[in-house]
């Protein structure tokens, strides 16, 4: 346990100087709604691209009525070109009118009530709860996957055996900022292809696990 929160620790200095991921640069205005919105956009989306586009959509809807009166072709426009930007068009607005029926405009803030949604995630609806509420929640995407296992934290074949693996390793104060600090790390320093070992602070705590060529 000590040795993984000297690690974690260690890489949460090593970040600082790097620019923080979309959604937790969206969380900061301390918005559900946003975070959950801003998560739909970033999947499979470059990070600059996603908060470009989060910027220009919520200038003009930042909740989920005002989101429900743009036209399908006007949202396209705004949030393109992240990834599936049609098909994350209509998820946008059949979950902003569901907030609006089901939830009196807010969104759920337990993980039964946003799985629910069409399009949500376990990855997704973790971020929410704990970059949109301030629940302890572990979002587990492919770099929290990825740099779990190389480092020899856990020894996993999915993203929920990672999630549950880590909630049993990691002190529950630190759940929230996990997926914040293993993000940027993993967009950053630790690569899916060739990491840069070299110059990473926590080389000497790694296994190095599936790691065949790096810098």
């Amino acid at each position: 346990m000590n040795k993984i929160l000297k690690t974690f620790k260690s890489i949460e200095k090593e970040i600082k100087v790097f620019r923080v991921p979309s959604v937790t640069e969206i969380s900061f205005d301390n918005n559900p709604y946003l975070v959950l919105i801003s998560c739909i956009l970033s999947l499979r989306t470059k990070d600059k691209t996603t908060i470009e586009a989060c910027r220009r959509l919520f200038a003009f809807a930042d909740n989920p009525k005002m989101m429900v009166r743009l036209k399908a072709q006007r949202l396209e426009s705004l949030i393109y070109p992240v990834g599936f930007y049609r098909n994350k068009s209509k998820v946008i607005l059949e979950i902003s009118k569901r907030i609006i029926t089901d939830f009196s405009g807010k969104v759920p803030g337990n993980l039964e009530g946003l799985l629910g949604f069409k399009g949500v995630g376990r990855k997704t609806a973790n971020l929410v709860l704990g970059l949109g509420f301030g629940i302890p929640a572990i979002c587990v995407d492919t770099h929290v996957h990825r740099i779990s296992n190389r480092l020899g934290w856990v020894k996993t074949r999915s993203a929920e055996e990672t999630e549950q693996a880590l909630k049993k390793i990691i002190p529950k104060k630190y759940w929230i900022k996990l997926n914040t600090v293993l993000v940027a790390f993993g967009q950053n320093i630790c690569l899916a292809v060739s990491p840069y070992c070299s110059k990473c602070v926590v080389q000497s705590f790694c296994n190095k696990r599936g790691v065949n060529k790096f810098r």
